[in-house]
């Protein structure tokens, strides 16, 4: 399977919640819209430094994790970040990885959207088609 990235648009959860009871203006919302590579070794979105500073995304925690070339530190862990793609959209935390170069969209979110990488094709595609089942617990 061939290395590919999608068009995802990042979103600082608390600006739209402000926008939501009018403390700010819609247009004042931080987004960003990234490249992301999908990939499933990864346990959520993975940003670097730039990109936190850039959507105004606190730090919540710090947490111990082995990269993909086998490297282990403890990286910072954002505040839920909303995560859209086409229609579908979801809110988890980020870990940051400060100078990565790649953004990477991890199994949690691609789950939440109902979304499944396809390596035939080089794309992500829904599980369950165009619209995405939502579990109600």
């Amino acid at each position: 399977m061939g290395v590919f990235k999608e068009e995802i648009t990042l979103e600082n959860i608390l600006d739209r919640g402000f926008a939501r009871h009018g403390y700010i203006k819609e247009s004042e919302i931080r987004t960003l819209k990234v490249e992301a590579m999908p990939d499933t070794g990864a346990w959520t979105l993975v940003i670097n430094e730039d990109v936190r500073q850039k959507l105004g995304l606190t730090i919540e925690e710090t947490s111990r994790s082995t990269l993909a070339d086998g490297k282990s530190g403890t990286y910072d862990v954002t505040e839920s970040v909303i995560i859209r793609w086409k229609n579908r959209s979801t809110a988890l935390p980020a870990v940051v990885v400060p100078n990565a170069k790649e953004i990477l969209l991890g199994a949690l979110p691609l789950e939440a959207m109902d979304l499944m990488v396809d390596p035939v094709h080089g794309k992500l595609i829904g599980v369950h088609g165009d619209q995405a089942l939502h579990v109600i617990y």
